[in-house]
């Protein structure tokens, strides 16, 4: 790592691992909002998808 005045400040690693990193952490976001989905569902936390896309279409002006 790199430091100034004795504080870290930056790392310094190779774009594979750094690549990795970022898929590591895109995974863990995606299994995060699945179980968070999955809770909704399971406290009744959810609604008709028809009702959803009735009040977005409103809301933004859309029609089907």
């Amino acid at each position: 790592g790199l430091t100034v005045k004795g504080r870290a400040a930056g790392v310094l690693q190779d774009a594979e691992s750094y690549q990795r990193l970022l898929d590591l952490v895109a995974q863990a976001e995606a299994e995060e909002g699945i179980r968070q989905g999955l809770e909704d569902a399971r406290k009744g936390r959810t609604r008709p998808a028809e009702e959803f896309f009735a009040e977005f279409e409103g809301r933004h002006g859309l029609s089907r």
